[in-house]
């Protein structure tokens, strides 16, 4: 059985979920009877064993990142409240440039993001952090090619992602390169989480992260489905996709993803539609057209069907999202 070390410095003042939520997604992995077995670490980035999270709660860590005699695999930085804090640990800089290549993967937990860029291993990367500080980090290093949106980044062997439960994300990805797809959507359905939220940090798809394929064909299109909402996505351009029939792929795709062709973008379109109901001050015929619906008409009628009330409605009483944001599903 192959040995990866997996270490995760747990910075000060990190919420607790940065470094615990990819710790535990890794030490589930070690039960899904595989060849690979995880060796977790959590490690300080000072000179005390003790860590203290945001919440207070006390890590005491295996040991101190630059005394370890560890010949690390994967290697993961926790976020912390601000990112002028890591300016604080110069010599945690300084110890990933020196070790960074005997490491396979390097990666970071949202504004940990900062210290890679500052170790000069984002240069002339795509890289991602929290949506709050993306364009700071995109200021202070012009050589960063910062996307906003994504829940994590991968170029080459550098991992980057979003908020504190991007972390959870990105470990189940990292757990699906080396085990495969079957591994991580087993972790997944035992920590009931998401095995991948499509879309990005500011909006993402209930209904797609629930119903993605294990089936690589579908599950990309599932995704291309929803960057291309507002085009014409009848079975056949579907089915082109593919290079399928549009009848054997009308079949293939409800036995997958238990809904037809028309009935699955539908409710991509009324979630989509929902969104923007909440978080924007679009009108509504901006928002048909930004969602697919040829007219604001037909998309009041879907959504009354799902809802039972109308977008107007929805859109002037907000604070009600949440009795309807799961009825997608439904």
């Amino acid at each position: 059985m192959k040995k990866h070390v997996i270490v995760i410095v747990a910075m000060p003042d990190a919420l607790t979920l940065d470094i615990t939520g990819p710790a535990d997604v890794f030490t589930m992995a070690n039960d899904q009877n595989n060849d690979i077995n995880y060796e977790v670490h959590i490690v300080s980035p000072t000179n005390e064993l003790e860590v203290i999270t945001r919440s207070g709660v006390k890590i005491l860590t295996r040991s101190i990142l630059f005394n370890t005699k560890l010949k690390i695999d994967t290697l993961l930085i926790a976020g912390f409240p601000s990112h002028k804090k890591w300016k604080s640990y110069p010599i945690l800089v300084e110890w990933i440039k020196k070790h960074a290549t005997k490491i396979r993967r390097i990666g970071s937990i949202c504004v940990g993001a900062f210290v890679l860029a500052e170790t000069g291993l984002l240069n002339n990367k795509q890289a991602t952090t929290h949506w709050k500080n993306s364009q700071e980090l995109q200021d202070l290093y012009k050589e960063i090619n910062v996307l906003s949106d994504p829940i994590f980044v991968k170029d080459q062997n550098i991992y980057t992602s979003a908020g504190a439960s991007a972390g959870i994300d990105l470990a189940l990805a990292l757990v699906e390169e080396d085990q495969g797809l079957d591994a991580a959507l087993r972790i997944s359905r035992y920590l009931v989480l998401y095995l991948r939220r499509p879309g990005n940090q500011s909006q993402f798809s209930n209904l797609l992260s629930q119903q993605l394929s294990s089936k690589k064909p579908i599950q990309n299109l599932q995704l291309w489905i929803a960057k291309h909402l507002q085009e014409k996505l009848n079975v056949e351009r579907l089915s082109s996709h593919l290079n399928m029939s549009p009848r054997n792929f009308a079949r293939v795709f409800l036995s997958e993803t238990g809904f037809t062709p028309a009935k699955y973008i539908e409710k991509l379109r009324i979630e989509s539609c929902m969104r923007l109901l909440q978080e924007t001050d679009l009108s509504l015929k901006e928002i048909a057209e930004n969602c697919g619906f040829s007219n604001s008409n037909i998309m009041g009628k879907a959504f009354l069907r799902h809802f039972n009330i109308t977008p107007s409605y929805y859109q002037s009483n907000k604070k009600t999202k949440n009795q309807f944001q799961n009825d997608i599903m439904l």
